[in-house]
């Protein structure tokens, strides 16, 4: 195949239900989920039984909280429709309106360089960068894409992210025209 012939290729349309709706998962790491899960047989399996623990009960919670942090990052998804993005996951979330979105760039967590770790475990994943300030954290992986819109922005990690950032770039230049950034532009960088 000639040279010009592959980078005119075309990108296949991405998948859409039957109400036009893109929706994926979160990228997941089967280091972060085995983690979780030898975490909670340790603790059942060793603490829980242990002669050295004078509450049994604590040891129960920790291990029920811990499911229910592994089955809220397993949630974790995403949808763009007609006007919004949705990052969700158990209990929580965030919606933004394509309208209001600036900017579309593919980056690592540690690029933005978050001055405290437990923002990504907290509830809605409130961190702090020095290079952007305040940004919400919806993401199952530290490889994403930096949504820049309105006075907080989100850091999400979509499954397919390219074909993810293609799709929503379409969808927010159809209200907002070409963007400052847009890594889902076609001829844009990956």
């Amino acid at each position: 195949m000639s040279g010009t012939a592959a980078s005119t290729a075309t990108v296949p349309a991405p998948s859409l239900d039957v109400h036009g709706r893109y929706h994926v998962g979160g990228q997941l790491s089967y280091m972060t989920i085995g983690a979780y899960v030898f975490l909670i047989l340790l603790l059942y399996f060793v603490l829980l039984h242990s002669a050295a623990i004078s509450y049994p009960w604590g040891i129960e919670l920790v291990i029920v909280a811990t499911v229910f942090l592994m089955v809220r990052y397993l949630s974790t998804n995403y949808t763009i429709d007609d006007a919004y993005l949705r990052a969700w996951r158990l209990l929580g979330g965030r919606r933004v309106r394509l309208s209001e979105v600036r900017k579309i760039e593919f980056l690592r967590l540690r690029d933005l360089a978050p001055t405290g770790f437990f923002g990504s475990w907290g509830w809605r994943g409130r961190m702090w960068s020095p290079r952007i300030g305040t940004f919400d954290a919806l993401y199952t992986d530290p490889a994403g894409i930096l949504v820049t819109v309105g006075e907080v922005p989100i850091f999400i990690s979509p499954r397919h992210s390219q074909e993810f950032a293609r799709e929503l770039s379409r969808r927010v230049r159809s209200y907002t025209g070409a963007l400052e950034v847009d890594a889902g532009r076609p001829g844009g960088s990956f």
